[in-house]
């Protein structure tokens, strides 16, 4: 039987996103509302709703694409949870511009 891993987006109460790993979505997002961790990021910024999850069976390739979420900006991580995918394939071409 594969191992269901999901990378999890939630808005938090100051509009800011977070992105997880997690076996069980249902479960860390109470985890989050709850305030398990007083460092954590999420802790003083609940209560938390999910926004968008992914599914997958390898570990490896979950953490890369946490890892590459979180180097996204906020208009591509909008855009993924909207499923624009035209607008999503566009901030993907843009390169930043150096100052």
């Amino acid at each position: 039987m594969e191992k269901r891993l999901f990378v999890y987006i939630v808005k938090c109460r100051d509009d800011s996103y977070y992105i997880g790993v997690t076996n069980n979505v249902k479960k860390r997002i109470a985890e989050h509302n709850k305030g398990l961790v007083k460092k954590s990021y999420t802790y003083s910024r609940r209560p938390i709703k999910l926004s968008d999850s992914q599914e997958f069976t390898d570990l490896n390739e979950a953490l890369r694409f946490e890892k590459q979420l979180k180097g996204w900006r906020r208009a591509k991580k909008e855009a993924l949870i909207k499923r624009d995918f035209k607008k999503l394939v566009l901030l993907s071409k843009k390169k930043k511009v150096k100052s």
